[in-house]
């Protein structure tokens, strides 16, 4: 009796272990992501008046030097835009989703009452051209294959530093299927803030990215909380490079390689 419990712990910690394992990345590419500051949205105001994910608040973010990190979706009409939220309304004050908008209608909309638009993903990417490192968050949608097959078809044409991010498991794991060179991180947060939309078991999983054997990412961008669960710090351990997002203080460095942040003018690198 004793061995077949011994036996039935130790393939339940086997379990454990191969769900959360990451996949270690090449030095190389670590040391072009490791150890930079990354605006959050592009360099952009807290009130807005230099809105976030537009062109202005990328152009601020290569002047200073830091990295930029961004969010792309898709329109209605299939173009891939730079735009965070779900719909316009905390943007514009409209309750609609962003994909019920072609580009043609979203490029008229004012954002935060500035005379700034969303910009297309491909216009970004010409605008950055190369001259900081990206970090680009595929917002998980109805189509979630299609947006990786186009933004990689775009990013294979770019040429400068960027990787990929999700909080969606399944995105990170079509570019570790289809584009394996491609540096790529899982997002997490708390299961409260994972909760929201997502059944709870689920989202217990996803706070301690125990989908890690789908998308084996090279890097964890956890929120910053007091503590990471054990499971988040036992990936680090095992290579996943450690982000963190948002920091709105210098300290919050410590213990991270890669830190996404707004509100403040950190220094480009520590």
């Amino acid at each position: 009796m004793l061995l077949y419990f011994t036996g039935c712990l130790f393939l339940i910690v086997l379990v454990y272990f191969l769900m959360l394992f990451p996949s270690r990345a090449d030095s190389h590419v670590i040391n072009v992501f490791s150890n930079r500051y990354f605006a959050h949205r592009g360099f952009y105001r807290t009130d807005q008046s230099v809105a976030e994910n537009t062109l202005e608040a990328f152009r601020l973010a290569c002047e200073k030097g830091y990295g930029a990190e961004m969010d792309i979706r898709f329109s209605k009409d299939g173009q891939i835009v730079v735009f965070h939220d779900d719909t316009l309304m905390r943007a514009a004050g409209i309750d609609r989703p962003v994909e019920e908008f072609t580009y043609q209608e979203l490029s008229a909309i004012s954002l935060y009452g500035t005379d700034s638009r969303i910009p297309l993903f491909k216009d970004v990417l010409t605008m950055i051209n190369g001259r900081i490192p990206l970090i680009i968050e595929l917002k998980a949608g109805k189509q979630n294959r299609k947006l990786c097959e186009n933004a990689y078809s775009m990013l294979c044409a770019y040429h400068g530093p960027y990787c990929v991010e999700s909080f969606d498991p399944r995105i990170i794991y079509w570019f570790k299927k289809n584009a394996p060179e491609v540096f790529r991180g899982q997002l997490a947060c708390s299961v409260a803030k994972a909760a929201k939309g997502t059944p709870r078991i689920i989202a217990f999983l996803a706070s301690r990215c125990l989908f890690n054997f789908l998308s084996r990412p090279n890097f964890i961008a956890y929120e910053l909380v007091r503590r990471k669960p054990l499971s988040v710090r036992l990936s680090e351990f095992f290579g996943a490079v450690p982000a963190c997002w948002t920091s709105h203080s210098s300290h919050d460095a410590k213990n991270n390689k890669i830190v996404i942040f707004e509100y403040y003018e950190p220094p480009v690198s520590f």
